[in-house]
């Protein structure tokens, strides 16, 4: 991170400790160190300042991959955004489970978590981490701020479409706080800057405020295409407004599928395109292999320079094991740890040996059945990531050890099928809809096949079809609960703890809020069941 950049979150956080009597102090720092209003003193400043907002989806800390974190109280590597939002939305379902022992890992896949668990709470301490540094740059940039700063007006413009990127990056987290533990704490801009205690917010009533605030920045991002790879821009306002519509009924009691339609097609409609190889999409060359083509919004990972045990390199390393070569994988080792379900395999025909080449599953030295967790060779592994490039050439680490491949959050062929879902919830362009499946389809069977037709179209088609394109990309615990099946309506292997799979109490489908913060915030109150 650069220093001047660094120095400003120093004086950040002595801000933050001192707010409430900013009045009567002078915040000078006593070493001399340079004030924000020093610091932020040109565009190239808060483009800098924006970048760690990014970073901080991908790395942990301002080192890398470890020595100096942005959270204490757990591991540098587990403690990292991508990671924590992966294990969560991917480990309590039948997609994935992790053969380790490390703390209360193994409550996630078995659905027996408290509000005591670890990494519950720092993935709620990362989102709120991660919206409170957005905060602060919503506050450097307003038009006071700016003027102050001595920004000059052929700047202001480009400060103010960092600002609405920011803004996003906000919203963004705050969906990931509504989805997981529905009640959060709130803050904002124009929060006090200090020691207080933040209000509770309903889950229903943040819905209404991330609405705000996307519609509000719709017109103030760049123009969908034309950011900077990795950069938010208006298809990824669009597609998070997509996303948020398609779940407004679990979190409001309202369905919003005519909005889902409407900011799909926008998306669809501003030239995003489908790469030719499914396999693509997660190699280590994702961002101009032909895959940032379909690409809205990725986390960007890179083995030299946002180097972290998180992300990718996680989800990569940790998916190796047994008879695997990790130099297949363009890394340097497999940990061992991450595996599948029987039941997921069998949403593909003929399971490992479909004809469908979105399966990724490695076999060889592999048991389909999960008699012992522990036991890497139980449980088909997935090779879905890798860190080689589209002619098997490794990353840019010559050690192997921190990967290139980007994570595709939001892409092409999930607005697809979030259109479809929409379409066939309201029976609404169902021939559109069967159009954008048939695409997907088209791609993962070969020209002509694995085509369907509306009447294949039903809510066990819909979710099955969302698993074989999306596993491993972070939206199963999502999907499961929109479709009533995470907790109480369906069960696979040791859901519930128990090596055949039951069912669990529809409490879980919300997360807790972390004890430890209810132990310090009077004004929270704990979600039903915990």
């Amino acid at each position: 991170m650069n220093n001047k950049i660094k120095s400003f979150f120093l004086i950040f956080l002595s801000v933050t400790i001192l707010g409430s009597c900013e009045s009567e102090l002078d915040l000078q720092p006593e070493d001399n160190r340079e004030v924000p209003g020093q610091l932020l003193n040109d565009s190239a400043a808060y483009k800098q300042f924006l970048a760690k907002l990014y970073a901080g989806l991908a790395v942990s800390g301002q080192e890398g991959p470890a020595g100096n974190p942005d959270l204490l109280g757990l591991d540098e590597g587990f403690s990292q955004y991508l990671r924590l939002y992966w294990m969560l939305q991917e480990l309590p379902t039948d997609e994935a489970l992790i053969g380790w022992n490390d703390g209360t890992i193994a409550d996630l896949h078995g659905q027996n978590w408290t509000s005591g668990n670890e990494f519950i709470r720092t993935m709620y301490s990362r989102i709120m981490y991660q919206i409170a540094q957005a905060n602060e740059y919503i506050r450097q940039s307003s038009d006071a701020n700016l003027s102050a700063n001595g920004i000059d007006e052929s700047q202001m413009a480009e400060v103010q479409q960092f600002r609405a990127e920011a803004r996003f990056l906000r919203a963004l987290s705050y969906y990931h706080a509504m989805d997981l533990y529905g009640n959060p704490p709130f803050i904002n801009e124009d929060s006090p800057v200090g020691a207080f205690l933040p209000e509770q917010i309903q889950r229903a009533d943040l819905f209404n405020y991330i609405e705000s605030e996307l519609l509000d920045i719709e017109g103030k991002v760049v123009a969908a295409g034309q950011n900077e790879y990795g950069r938010a821009d208006q298809a990824a306002v669009w597609t998070l407004l997509a996303k948020l519509y398609l779940n407004a009924e679990v979190y409001t009691g309202t369905p919003r599928y005519s909005e889902v339609l409407t900011y799909t097609q926008k998306v669809i409609d501003a030239g995003y395109t489908l790469v030719d190889d499914y396999e693509k999409l997660f190699l280590a060359d994702n961002d101009v292999n032909g895959a940032q083509n379909e690409i809205i919004f990725p986390i960007r990972f890179d083995g030299l320079n946002t180097n972290s045990y998180g992300g990718l390199t996680f989800i990569i390393h940790a998916s190796i094991g047994g008879d695997m070569d990790p130099e297949e994988f363009g890394v340097n080792s497999g940990w061992a740890g991450l595996r599948t379900t029987p039941e997921f395999v069998s949403l593909f025909p003929d399971g490992a040996n479909s004809a469908d080449e979105r399966e990724m599953f490695y076999t060889e030295g592999q048991n389909l059945e999960v008699n012992t967790i522990s036991n890497f060779a139980d449980g088909y592994a997935v090779g879905k990531f890798k860190n080689v490039d589209v002619n098997g050439n490794q990353g840019s680490d010559a050690t192997g050890e921190h990967v290139d491949t980007d994570f595709p959050l939001f892409r092409l062929g999930d607005v697809y099928l979030m259109y479809a879902e929409a379409a066939f919830r309201s029976n609404t362009n169902m021939a559109q809809a069967v159009d954008y499946i048939n695409e997907l389809r088209e791609r993962a069977y070969g020209e002509g096949n694995g085509l369907i037709t509306a009447s294949a179209i039903n809510n066990n088609f819909l979710i099955n079809e969302r698993g074989r394109e999306l596993y491993w990309e972070a939206h199963r615990r999502t999907d499961l609960i929109r479709f009533n099946r995470f907790t109480e309506n369906a069960v696979w292997a040791w859901k519930g703890d128990v090596p055949q799979g039951t069912t669990t109490a529809a409490y879980r489908n919300l997360f807790p809020i972390p004890a430890s913060d209810l132990g310090v915030n009077t004004n929270l109150t704990q979600n039903p069941g915990y």
